[in-house]
């Protein structure tokens, strides 16, 4: 059996057990130190926001951001269905209600006449959601003008989950930059990981303050332990900053080599009859994290699981598009506005693996099986 070919793997730079060493020679291993300040410094500046703060996860900084915004048990918090459950879980952790957007065909993403659709009719119930979380799906930015416009129109405040899009762009403004607060992941299968962790940024001071501050579990700045609200432990490590600063200085070479790997299987599989790719929309620039393609079964005559299989035998990974929130078993029943999109690109969806290190031939050996499996249909 030949190495199995992973989705999307960690790519070190080999700078990484440089910054560890450093953290360990010095001693700083907690969650404070030269690394964590450097990285959160280095981050902000790349994405062109203010402030940024390192975190142990996405999802805790999820958790954080919509707490600051003011969503708190009872209400109500708009979402991205074609999304990972790692952007609905903090909403429970709130005590609030998610109410679950379709996608447009663009993007795949928040389709704003929907969103605008949710919040017209929640808007003459009285009850208006504490927040939407946009979420910015496989690389690409939302239509972040039109969702920001809607959002302004009825006063409630953005989150953007930019956990899949560091290094994307909205018209050369950075994912995660054009809301109140962006949250992105540095999960082993990011575009750039610290083994896990999260990042946090926006251009409210305040608001930064208040988060570090409820991430180092609300400690008042006196001499002994004193608290006056209930914080949470959501701040990273010096340690694992130490890589994240290794892997933010390759960032710009992962996207490129991300975007190669997408144009390698756009030019030897666009002939297939039946097989599509995920759109890549015109306002801005995609960090192309995970090739994503939709298999038409009637056209091509096999479909997305029996290439996921035929893959699979063959010791490579692949895995079908999100299953859509709103057929979750834990989350079904909960409101949605449209929903058919993201049932259908589940059904025919299929991420290629996107990982930087694989080689010309191993490229070749997965874009052979693919054809394999059409030519059989």
């Amino acid at each position: 059996m030949s190495n199995r070919i992973y989705l999307s793997p960690p790519h070190l730079s080999g700078q990484e057990g440089a910054m560890l060493q450093e953290a360990i020679d010095t001693n700083w291993i907690a969650s404070v130190g030269p690394h964590l300040n450097a990285f959160e410094e280095d981050f902000r500046q790349y994405v062109g926001s203010t402030h940024a703060l390192a975190l142990s996860s996405g999802t805790a900084g999820i958790h954080l951001g919509l707490q600051l915004l003011g969503v708190k048990q009872g209400d109500e918090v708009m979402t991205s269905t074609l999304t990972f459950i790692g952007t609905v879980n903090p909403i429970f952790y709130l005590g609030a209600t998610p109410i679950f957007i379709d996608s447009e065909t663009t993007s795949w993403n928040m389709h704003p006449d929907l969103l605008e659709d949710a919040l017209r009719e929640r808007a003459k119930a009285n009850r208006l959601p504490a927040a939407v979380v946009v979420v910015h799906l496989y690389g690409q930015c939302a239509n972040m003008k039109a969702i920001s416009d809607v959002c302004q129109q009825y006063g409630v405040p953005l989150l953007e989950d930019a956990a899949e899009a560091l290094g994307a762009t909205y018209e050369e403004r950075s994912a995660g930059t054009l809301s109140k607060i962006g949250i992105y992941s540095f999960n082993g299968n990011k575009i750039i990981t610290t083994s896990g962790g999260g990042m946090m940024v926006s251009d409210d001071e305040e608001l930064i303050a208040l988060a570090r501050k409820l991430s180092t579990q609300a400690r008042e700045p006196v001499a002994h332990y004193e608290h006056t609200m209930i914080g949470y432990n959501y701040r990273m490590s010096n340690l694992l900053a130490g890589v994240g600063r290794a892997q933010l200085a390759v960032l710009e070479t992962r996207i490129a080599q991300r975007t190669a790997i997408f144009h390698f299987y756009e030019a030897h599989l666009s002939d297939l009859n039946g097989l599509s790719f995920m759109p890549i929309a015109d306002w801005g620039r995609a960090n192309h994290w995970l090739t994503v393609v939709r298999i038409d079964p009637v056209e091509s005559g096999t479909n997305r699981e029996a290439v996921r299989l035929a893959l699979e035998s063959h010791n490579i990974e692949s895995r079908p598009v999100w299953k859509p929130m709103h057929l979750q078993p834990v989350l079904q029943g909960y409101p949605t506005y449209g929903g058919a999109f993201a049932e259908s690109v589940f059904e025919d969806g299929l991420c290629l693996p996107s990982g930087t290190a694989m080689t010309q031939a191993d490229l070749l050996r997965i874009v052979t099986i693919i054809r394999e499996c059409f030519h059989k249909g």
